[in-house]
């Protein structure tokens, strides 16, 4: 039985690929900020024949990211899968507005999250010759947004952390690849297939967390085993930024 963990995975799309991994029978580590609403989750996935951990973890945070991975490797003694979802992203503003600390706030999460999370569990994985890294961008990292500068830089950096670290450990058993999803239906929705009306899309609606979770769970998997290396849009045919 494979193991993965899952960032952010309280809402969103990181709840809905916890789901989805559940129902498929992969053992889950799920970290994020807010605890209670991993609690919930973890009572939800009950149901499923797998086991789950939950951890509070702040992944800007080098040591609790090294904590954290080091009990999931304690009780399950493999990740086969990471998914870097945790990331900030509620701020919209004119660059001259967006102070120094914000920048650091979104470079310490959206960036050395991922960096720390992958150190942290990277030399197992090709130690078992096997990993799937999925890493979560953003269409704001492949065209930029306005207004939110800070932002689209630190999802562009993971798409290209993306591809620098395919080229390195790819030889090795482990496939790195990235999603960009466009827009997605409000996170706080329970309703893992839920959408609203989008005009960002020529389907005309955004996506749901639940179809970004089904092509991560793509990526996990055996059957994605000739790709690595890519950053793959999920938006809806994204009408242009």
């Amino acid at each position: 039985m494979k193991t993965a963990v899952i960032t952010g995975a309280a809402v969103g799309i990181g709840r809905a690929t916890a789901m989805k991994f559940a129902q498929n029978g992969i053992n889950l580590s799920l970290w994020d900020l807010d605890l209670t609403k991993l609690k919930k989750l973890k009572a939800e996935l009950e149901k499923y024949s797998v086991e789950v951990l939950i951890f509070g973890c702040d992944v800007s945070s080098e040591a609790e990211v090294s904590a954290c991975m080091e009990k999931t490797l304690e009780k399950f003694g493999r990740v086969d899968i990471l998914v870097n979802n945790a990331a900030l992203w509620r701020s919209s503003k004119p660059f001259s507005e967006i102070t120094a600390e914000e920048w650091k706030k979104y470079l310490d999460v959206n960036i050395m999250g991922v960096v720390y999370c992958t150190r942290a569990v990277i030399d197992k994985m090709l130690e078992n010759k096997y990993g799937r890294i999925i890493n979560v961008s953003s269409v704001a990292g492949v065209y930029g947004n306005a207004y939110m500068s800070h932002y689209s830089a630190t999802k562009g950096a993971v798409i290209a952390f993306t591809k620098a670290l395919a080229k390195e450990v790819t030889p090795g058993g482990v496939l790195v690849n990235s999603v960009s999803p466009g827009s997605v239906s409000p996170s706080e929705n329970p309703d893992p297939d839920s959408y609203i009306e989008s005009e960002l899309s020529f389907m005309g609606r955004t996506g749901t967390d639940m179809e970004n979770a089904d092509l991560i769970y793509f990526l996990a998997g055996d059957n994605s085993s000739y790709i690595s290396g890519q950053n793959i849009q999920i938006d809806g045919c994204r009408k242009k930024m």
